[in-house]
């Protein structure tokens, strides 16, 4: 089974994010911040994570490029979620090694469709 790490300030975007995850059979890790995100991502690096850029302690930007500096932190597809929808976040995004961009709000065929553009599923 896949694992994907979900870090978002928000339980709510959380819960409704692992309902999804969990039925594309994930299993699903959280955590509230990026400094939190990193910590377990030195534990055990995820297969994915769906990344939220507005949080406090560390964002989802800095989390980013601590990750992909980490010993294995390349490995792990990251599929940015947030409300930040202009084309120079998208493109710091990206530039900073993230895989997909996801506007908030988002459903089911829109994580379904980026989780496999990824090829994560």
């Amino acid at each position: 089974m896949k694992t994907c790490l979900v870090v978002d300030d928000s339980r709510v975007i959380r819960m409704v994010a692992r309902k999804i995850l969990e039925e594309l059979n994930f299993a699903i890790q959280e955590a509230a911040d990026g400094k939190a995100a990193l910590e377990l991502c030195q534990k055990q690096m995820p297969d994915g994570i769906l990344l939220d850029w507005n949080m406090p302690v560390m964002n989802g930007l800095d989390f980013l490029v601590e990750l992909r500096k980490t010993p294995g932190g390349d490995r792990p597809k990251v599929v940015f979620c947030t409300t930040e929808n202009d084309l120079k976040h998208i493109q710091v995004a990206i530039g900073a090694g993230a895989d997909e961009y996801i506007m908030k709000p988002f459903d089911n065929d829109i994580i379904q469709s980026k989780f496999a553009q990824c090829g994560l599923i």
